[in-house]
């Protein structure tokens, strides 16, 4: 009886391609999760909610785009939380001296994160070392360089960081998003244009769908592989300039457990952990679940914030057995 109503049986009977049913399945949970919302707690629905969820997410949401390309060649990135804190800290710490502008700390930062990322693909391919244990050095790495800038926060005055965190971007009906809002759309849209039109992208699933089948076939799998922790490097050191501008401070503690977050928010949205399989459209929805729930924990006010972390837990657990179980359909 319970098989009648497996996600692959109810897949087929509504003629949903298989690859498409955990994002709908994300998709249909935030609505959920937004009508509960609603129901329960006054003034819930309105458009700047969501919008709230975009603001108070949006460096998370530039870091779960690397962690997506990363994910999607059946590799990890544990360094990401280490590399956004590190990027605050060199951030505050230049800005503070004052002999450097605004821009030229922002390209400095995402020239260090990039190298970073790159340095680690680099290593992960041509010494055969797992993600895992690499990117798990990048981030004790990341972690200590914070802590030779300074130990305690280090506030940031720059004008230009100041003016980014205040801005307001009317919409309308009263509605408005930050200027990070923005950059996030942006490199959604330009995450999901390289990874659907461009021969990188389509590199990137054909390595996460059997590494020895891409060599076979031809194809650039060091470059991809390298690539895609480059990606992730500059995602980050650019998630850590819009947590500088959320936070207007450097501190070498920011961001800490920020990777699972990432990778939990690309897990539910329906990127499958083995690779070959996935969607940004996935990982945004991911990422607004995540940002929903501890925006009805608040409305709550009884709950404690550690809450999040137990709705985290079960969403991941309830989001791999589908994984699983829509894998093991498909074999």
């Amino acid at each position: 009886m319970m098989a009648a109503f497996s996600p692959a049986v109810l897949a087929r009977r509504a003629a949903v391609p298989r690859k498409y049913v955990p994002v709908l399945v994300t998709a249909c949970l935030f609505a959920a999760m937004f009508a509960a919302g609603g129901v329960r707690y006054e003034g819930f629905v309105t458009g700047q909610v969501v919008l709230n969820v975009f603001i108070d997410n949006a460096f998370l949401l530039v870091v779960a785009v690397g962690m997506t390309f990363v994910i999607l060649t059946g590799g990890i990135d544990l360094s990401v939380g280490s590399v956004v804190a590190l990027s605050t800290m060199i951030s505050a710490s230049l800005l503070a001296g004052g002999s450097w502008p605004a821009p030229a700390v922002m390209v400095l930062v995402l020239a260090i994160g990039t190298v970073l990322g790159l340095a680690m693909g680099a290593i992960i391919h041509y010494f055969e070392i797992q993600p895992f244990i690499v990117t798990l050095a990048g981030m004790f790495l990341a972690r200590g360089l914070c802590y030779t800038i300074g130990t305690e926060s280090i506030s940031i005055t720059d004008p230009t960081f100041t003016a980014l965190a205040q801005t307001r971007i009317d919409l309308f009906a009263e509605m408005w998003i930050s200027p990070s809002v923005l950059i996030g759309l942006v490199v959604v849209l330009a995450a999901a244009y390289v990874l659907h039109y461009t021969r990188l992208g389509r590199n990137v699933y054909a390595v996460g769908g059997g590494e020895q089948s891409a060599l076979l076939m031809g194809l650039p799998v060091a470059r991809t592989k390298i690539a895609v922790y480059g990606i992730s490097g500059f995602c980050s050191a650019l998630g850590g300039l819009l947590l500088s501008f959320y936070m207007l401070s450097g501190y070498g503690l920011h961001a800490v457990g920020m990777e699972l977050d990432a990778i939990a928010a690309v897990v539910i949205g329906g990127t499958l952990l083995t690779g070959g399989s996935g969607y940004l459209l996935g990982t945004v929805l991911g990422v607004l679940v995540l940002g929903l729930i501890q925006t009805i924990i608040s409305f709550e006010g009884t709950l404690s914030s550690w809450w999040t972390k137990i709705f985290i837990g079960l969403l991941l657990f309830a989001f791999i057995l589908l994984q699983r179980l829509i894998s093991g359909r498909s074999k």
